[in-house]
């Protein structure tokens, strides 16, 4: 694997592509800001070095060009706080200013670029624009691995303007290594945690995780497809009408590859989705008409934690219910404790990014797992054995 522990920077321009892609308030504060702080290591191995930096980014989903709210430049006052130094900022990501500031930067200053999603090119893997932004540096960096998945011109058609000069950073390093880690390395017992809405959207990685896994939970708004698949009544839950089938020949898998495959046995269920809604419990498959479920019950979580606990590696994708309601995030908490404790105890635990990140952030509780991934569907997409653009392009 190329990364920047192969180079030193002195007196080089380092061409960073980074994910900052934070929520904004309608103040333009930064209501998150780990996609930035895991950043800093590149950035600052970088300027120790003696390098200049030059910073890309996307934030948002910009339609018409450049607007206000999804400008970079709101993001300049904290990361000079964070890097301890002024940050220059370039009100464009290619033209004269860019090219200009970029070419008067010297060793240990710091530039970030304009919104490259200012451009409809950079979505479209434009060529031209790619070679545009290359001009920009002397060294290629992605270290954004949130946007790996994505054939962009500054996450892979770029690497092509630098043949001899393409790294990855520390993040896109760890987060590749990590993910192999769960992937190649893991040691047993091996459980995966499934959980989310939507089977359709984990059905490639919970098929190729049957290969690899001990224990397979699954939990969240996807349980109850499998519930109706068997027979049971889900009342207004979350349901895939066109996915029974599939959850049943994924039971059936299971029995066949000898997984150990755990479904809720109770539900919390609620009368309307909402914090505030009266609330029960209920036998999976016994959810009344009117009712819906909101998280796994506490049979579930006794039946859930002991297996996770028992684990010496863990994969965790999604929440067990709706964990931004303060009243249905019992099952989602008691995961995360059950995952902490077992990292405690030796287990490599991976958070796979997304919701699960979200959960994990919330209950504070990232310093107690071995590794969060910061890309949700880079890392899903990777799971899943799919080859990722930004990844290939450096690897090329």
């Amino acid at each position: 694997m190329k990364t920047i522990d192969q180079i030193n920077f002195n007196g080089k321009r380092a061409l960073i592509r980074v994910d900052f892609n934070v929520p904004l308030d309608e103040n333009y504060n930064i209501t998150d800001d780990n996609r930035m702080t895991a950043a800093l290591p590149t950035i600052k191995k970088i300027l120790k070095d003696g390098g200049a930096v030059i910073l890309m980014s996307h934030l948002g989903r910009p339609k018409d060009g450049p607007t206000e709210k999804y400008s970079l430049k709101h993001l300049v006052p904290h990361l000079s706080d964070l890097l301890g130094q002024k940050v220059e900022f370039a009100n464009d990501c290619v033209g004269e200013e860019a090219v200009e500031k970029s070419k008067e930067i010297e060793k240990g200053e710091v530039l970030l670029l304009e919104n490259l999603r200012f451009y409809k090119e950079e979505e479209k893997g434009d060529v031209a624009f790619a070679e545009k932004l290359s001009k920009l540096g002397d060294i290629y960096v992605n270290d954004a691995f949130g946007t790996a998945h994505r054939a962009h011109a500054s996450t892979a058609v770029i690497a092509q303007f630098f043949p001899d000069a393409k790294v990855f950073g520390y993040l896109m390093a760890a987060e590749l290594n990590n993910a192999e880690k769960i992937l190649n390395g893991a040691a047993k017992p091996f459980t995966a945690i499934m959980g989310g809405s939507k089977v359709s959207d984990k059905i490639q990685l919970i098929e190729r995780l049957m290969d690899k896994v001990d224990n397979l939970i699954i939990g969240g708004g996807m349980a109850y497809t499998f519930a109706k698949a068997d027979g049971g009544n889900i009342g207004t839950s979350l349901l895939e009408a066109d996915k029974l089938d599939l959850a049943r020949s994924l039971v059936q898998k299971a029995k066949e590859k000898g997984v150990n495959l755990l479904l809720p046995v109770d539900n919390v269920i609620a009368d309307k989705f909402a914090n505030d809604a009266n609330k029960d419990v209920a036998k999976t498959g016994q959810i009344p008409d009117e009712w819906m479920g909101l998280d796994i019950g506490p049979e579930t979580i006794t039946l859930f934690s002991k297996v996770v606990e028992e684990s010496k590696t863990i994969l965790w994708n999604g929440p067990m219910g709706v964990f931004e309601m303060d009243n249905f995030m019992a099952g989602t908490k008691a995961i995360a404790d059950a995952v902490a404790k077992a990292t405690d105890n030796g287990a490599f635990s991976l958070i796979g990014g997304g919701d699960s990140a979200a959960a994990v952030a919330k209950f504070d509780m990232v310093g107690d797992v071995s590794y969060v991934s910061t890309g949700g569907g880079a890392l899903l997409e990777y799971m899943e054995g799919k080859e990722l653009p930004g990844v290939k392009a450096i690897n090329e």
